[in-house]
């Protein structure tokens, strides 16, 4: 049993400086416990997925003009991603307004280069296979 993806749950950018929870809208009308659960639609930036600090990532426009300006020397700016398609690898059983729920083990692409990840999942357990 994989756990599910809730308001709340620890994401992480591999190259974000911090751990953020993600968002997630009671528009599904679906709940485990109090949690509104997520599904692989809820990818929006901002509004599902929040800023993780600066990015580091040399795809990021604003960090390569940075660090070009900083002849050659990475320098992070403000992290704002742009995640455009929807989270990969969503439990294929367990559906949420006819779209597979989030799990520990979905993954996000950034348009920029990263790769977001579950860190810290709600507790919540569901029979997702």
């Amino acid at each position: 049993m994989a756990k599910i993806v809730c308001q709340g749950t620890l994401l992480q950018c591999n190259f974000g400086v911090a751990p953020m929870p993600m968002i997630v809208l009671p528009e599904h009308k679906t709940l485990a416990g109090v949690l509104p659960v997520a599904n692989i639609n809820d990818h929006l930036p901002m509004a599902n997925i929040p800023s993780f600090g600066l990015c580091s990532c040399l795809k990021n426009p604003e960090v390569q003009a940075a660090t070009t300006a900083a002849l050659g020397v990475l320098t992070p700016m403000p992290c704002m991603p742009v995640t455009t398609k929807a989270w990969e690898s969503g439990a294929s059983q367990l559906k949420l307004a006819g779209k597979p729920v989030v799990t520990e083990q979905s993954t996000l692409k950034c348009q920029w280069g990263g790769e977001i990840k579950v860190i810290k999942p709600a507790p919540v357990t569901a029979n997702t296979k």
